[in-house]
């Protein structure tokens, strides 16, 4: 959905962001977002937290077969484990 949608500020300030929208962009009740205004321009953006994208990725790499054990890394790079 690439089209400007018009929303209106409430008397708290608080817009709403379109049911489609929401959807498509994932925002679930609770998100924090940062805001950046620019002069008449408002930014926002999702704030997402950092462990949840590295621990999505490695879960998502483990499933790929990429992973190795620690034995295997140690092997590899000449690593006593067992001293």
């Amino acid at each position: 959905m690439s089209e400007a949608i018009a929303v209106r500020v409430d008397n708290k300030g608080r817009l709403t962001i379109p049911k489609a929208i929401r959807t498509e962009t994932g925002v679930k009740p609770g998100d924090l977002f940062f805001l950046q205004p620019e002069g008449s321009v408002l930014h926002y953006s999702k704030a997402e937290n950092p462990f949840d994208l590295l621990a999505e990725h490695a879960l998502k790499e483990h499933r790929e077969g990429k992973t190795r054990t620690l034995r295997e890394f140690a092997k590899e790079h000449n690593i006593p484990l067992d001293e």
